[in-house]
């Protein structure tokens, strides 16, 4: 059988914690959750994760450990985590916004609000999962600033532990290994164009001139992925075909 573009993706994000060591990986959907527990069941073992509440769990989804608030907010305060966040919109230099879109005195639509996207975003990695990239949510400029990017971060003296290492999308992977920290399209998911990544963004990404593919899963992870971690398919219905 083919690898389907949501497998695709569920290995993009499982690189996001590639030689990260020890620390909590945090995710905030399906496919970024099962990216999480591949990378736990392959090439990281030494990750921590969660059951999204307060409970430190392993493979099988056994309690190993109690994770109380305070627990985690010094983790996220020490580096010890890398999340995987969401976003309603996102710009050329990381900038995330989850709050709300329009004015900010008067929205068009209210969203989640900004909750814990300063202090994540300025005290440990941040990545970002998108499962549809479209003009729409690769703005020029966000609404309101949620999640801290590259350029706010050098403005305001905040980038010691700022740090966003990818942003996978259902098109391709971005990350900002570029001299200013703006936007670059990193990979492709097979099946993909450059054209079409470049009309669903907003702005002119930093695109080279051969762009690889996204990495072919392992026969091991494909098997890992479709008889243990999502045997239902779920990730089939957040990245459609």
């Amino acid at each position: 059988m083919s690898v389907t573009r949501s497998e695709y993706c569920v290995v993009a994000c499982a690189e996001a914690w590639r030689d990260n060591g020890e620390i909590l990986a945090a995710a905030m959907a399906p496919v970024s959750s099962f990216g999480a527990r591949l990378a736990k069941r392959s090439f990281a073992p030494e990750l921590l994760l969660t059951d999204g509440e307060a409970m430190l769990v392993g493979l099988d989804g056994e309690v190993e450990g109690w994770l109380p608030y305070r627990r985690h907010l010094t983790m996220v305060t020490g580096g010890a985590r890398h999340v995987m966040m969401g976003a309603s919109q996102i710009d050329r230099y990381g900038n995330q916004n989850i709050s709300c879109v329009g004015d900010w005195s008067r929205p068009t639509r209210q969203l989640l609000g900004v909750r814990g996207a300063p202090v994540n975003t300025l005290n440990n990695p941040v990545s970002y999962w998108i499962p549809k990239h479209s003009p729409r949510v690769f703005v020029e400029r966000v609404d309101m600033v949620s999640g801290v990017g590259y350029d706010r971060a050098a403005a305001a003296g905040a980038t010691r532990f700022h740090r966003i290492p990818r942003v996978v999308t259902d098109l391709g992977v971005l990350d900002f290994e570029t001299p200013d920290r703006s936007m670059r399209l990193a990979s492709l998911h097979p099946g993909v164009t450059v054209d079409q990544v470049r009309a669903a963004t907003g702005f002119d990404l930093v695109i080279g001139d051969d762009v690889p593919y996204t990495r072919e899963p392992t026969a091991e992870e494909l098997r890992l992925i479709r008889q243990v971690i999502d045997p239902e398919g779920l990730r089939d219905r957040e990245v459609r075909a």
